[in-house]
């Protein structure tokens, strides 16, 4: 005798594909037509002893539709929902270029006399100004100033003109 279970486990099985196909044309999103297919499988299985001699599959497609509705409706009531990603698919960039340039400019930073690297620490990587760097260091204004010329001159020396680039 099959349980409860094993019906509702190859109900699943057959029409999970047809059922994500429709959502996903009904939400426009693949993660969100996942969503939707999860909770209207949340649905049958409660009424499932009631449903599954009948025609499942057109209550599940019902079932998915309305739930779709309601999507609709309370989303016109409530602040629209702020995407993580655009499209899910997308692969990750590969930040290992941007990762070799900060290293590269970390390493060419601690070359610099303590005053210029704290200038331009300060300057660039805090984003201060030159009043707030001059009073972080105890210094006046001009001396930020000439402090802030003689290390980027001496980072252009250095490094490829390529990561400065990021600093101005």
């Amino acid at each position: 005798m099959a349980t409860r279970g094993d019906d509702f486990d190859d109900f699943v099985r057959g029409s999970a594909t047809r059922l994500l196909r429709t959502a996903v044309l009904l939400t426009g999103d693949r993660g969100a037509g996942e969503d939707l297919v999860q909770e209207t499988y949340e649905k049958i299985y409660v009424h499932w002893p009631r449903i599954r001699t009948g025609a499942p599959e057109a209550y599940a497609r019902k079932t998915l539709t309305n739930l779709a509705a309601n999507r609709w409706r309370t989303r016109r009531r409530r602040p629209a929902e702020v995407a993580l990603a655009e499209n899910h698919d997308e692969p990750t960039p590969d930040d290992s270029e941007a990762y070799a340039v900060r290293q590269q400019l970390l390493r060419a930073l601690q070359d610099l006399p303590p005053r210029q690297r704290a200038a331009i620490v300060l300057r660039y990587y805090d984003d201060l100004t030159e009043a707030q760097t001059a009073e972080i260091l105890g210094c006046s204004v001009g001396t930020v100033k000439s402090q802030t010329s003689r290390a980027l001159d001496r980072l252009r020396l250095i490094t490829e003109p390529a990561i400065l680039e990021g600093l101005r």
